[in-house]
């Protein structure tokens, strides 16, 4: 198993978003390095929900991939900011996964803490400037994550 974290803004899809709705497509993701680690996520890894771009931004909870090599349908919306012209349903270009609800942390993880807790070698989250909206996470800051996330019920 793999694990992630995964970016979005709570005030366009949050982790109660995705606890009330209990599963979604993680579309809308647009940049090539994102795209590589999307196209390698398998079924049964583990996501860390992570919102930015708030009042208090930091790791949610958790979610885990249930669908792998999933075709971005916001591609062929002309209507949608993701849309995408040279991709067609023959040759699409931006592949994801889809992802179910698994746990919504008691508080969230802030970014402060994680910079004090991590080591930017550590979690990738931490090294400024290198916030991808998909980033791995390896078994030991998984570890520690859910450590620190289950010491804060």
């Amino acid at each position: 198993m793999n694990y992630w974290m995964f970016k979005s803004e709570p005030n366009v899809f949050s982790i109660d978003h995705l606890q009330a709705q209990g599963s979604t497509v993680w579309d809308g993701i647009r940049n090539y390095q994102a795209r590589i680690y999307l196209r390698s996520a398998q079924v049964g890894d583990l996501v860390f929900y992570y919102h930015s771009n708030c009042e208090i931004t930091g790791v949610a909870g958790l979610c885990k991939v249930i669908e792998s090599d999933v075709v971005d349908p916001t591609q062929f919306d002309p209507a949608s900011d993701y849309f995408d012209e040279k991709s067609t349903p023959e040759s699409p270009r931006w592949q994801t996964v889809k992802v179910a609800f698994v746990e919504k942390f008691p508080r969230i993880i802030t970014l402060e803490e994680l910079k004090r807790d991590f080591a930017a070698e550590e979690l990738v989250v931490v090294r400024k400037g290198n916030r991808l909206s998909v980033m791995p996470v390896s078994e030991e800051a998984a570890e520690k994550l859910l450590r620190i996330a289950r010491a804060a019920s």
